[in-house]
């Protein structure tokens, strides 16, 4: 006789080998700790097999969770698909998203995902722009809700988060030692301004290395070793880090995470698109809390 997997135990099983944690997993699912370990008891229980090595700090998948782990995806993005299909038919459309390109890691992927999978009639437009033109757009009504990156929050918004302006170069590289500074900024950043300031305020020497229109350029300029960039501490690109400078370079602010959602016609469905939003931030500074 045929026995039926537990959507709601497979769903703690997946969040809990993404997280690697069970106290992580409950955050991310809005669930109790014990809830969570209930749950993959009973799908052990179930399977009558150990899904999770529990012998180190972290919890790592057995040869049994790992193959368990691809048909639990599969099984529990079905049933969301499902499930938005069947009780959220009514809702349907588009909805204009706006995020500066230095927040759409980590977060935003993973609420598209969920989002599409609750409201499946329902197109989201990402649009990745600089606060400053974001702003506009959104005043304008073209915009139905944005993330920005500011020193404060303007009326009708509300700050998710907070994250520090850093200096960033190359792995392991010595560009941030020579002096003047050699300077790396994208023209219409944001965060360029600041950065000469804070140079300028120091009485340290700098030059421009590369001021351009194209993130790419300065990217690949950092990367390279001939210099340094100002960038959120969430946002450094890849092959490039924070530079441990121990007070060789000036301090930097810190900017602000907002969130505006429009009052125009597709209000409904920017509010809830923004309920995941919010989820996404308040998970992570619980796992950060931890």
């Amino acid at each position: 006789m045929p026995r039926n997997l537990d959507i709601t135990s497979l769903r703690s099983f997946v969040g809990v080998a993404d997280t690697g944690g069970v106290t992580k997993a409950a955050n991310m699912l809005n669930l109790t700790q014990s809830a969570v370990s209930m749950q993959l008891k009973r799908l052990e229980d179930t399977l009558g097999q150990s899904l999770f090595d529990r012998t180190g700090r972290t919890l790592e998948l057995t040869s049994a969770g790992e193959q368990l782990l691809g048909y639990a995806r599969r099984l529990v993005e079905i049933n969301d698909e499902a499930w938005g299909r069947m009780t959220n038919a009514g809702f349907e459309g588009e909805v204009n998203l706006g995020v500066p390109h230095d927040l759409i890691y980590p977060f935003i992927p993973r609420i598209l995902q969920q989002f599409a999978a609750e409201y499946p009639r329902i197109r989201v437009n990402l649009h990745s722009l600089y606060t400053s033109i974001l702003k506009v757009q959104f005043d304008r009504g073209e915009m139905d809700l944005i993330l920005c990156t500011e020193e404060s929050v303007d009326r009708g918004g509300e700050t998710l988060n907070s994250s520090n302006l850093v200096w960033i170069g190359a792995e392991g590289g010595s560009a941030w030692r020579r002096r003047p500074v050699r300077l790396a900024t994208v023209t219409h950043c944001l965060f360029r301004r600041p950065a000469i300031e804070a140079l300028e305020a120091s009485g340290l020497a700098w030059e421009s290395a590369v001021e351009s229109i194209s993130e790419t350029a300065v990217e690949a300029s950092v990367t390279a070793d001939l210099a340094i960039n100002a960038q959120l501490s969430g946002a450094v690109p890849r092959n490039c880090e924070v530079i441990r400078h121990g007070g060789a370079l000036p301090q930097l602010p810190v900017y602000l995470i907002n969130l505006y959602v429009g009052q125009g016609p597709r209000r409904e469905i920017a509010e809830r698109l923004a309920v995941f939003v919010r989820q996404a931030y308040r998970v992570s500074d619980a796992v950060a809390a931890e």
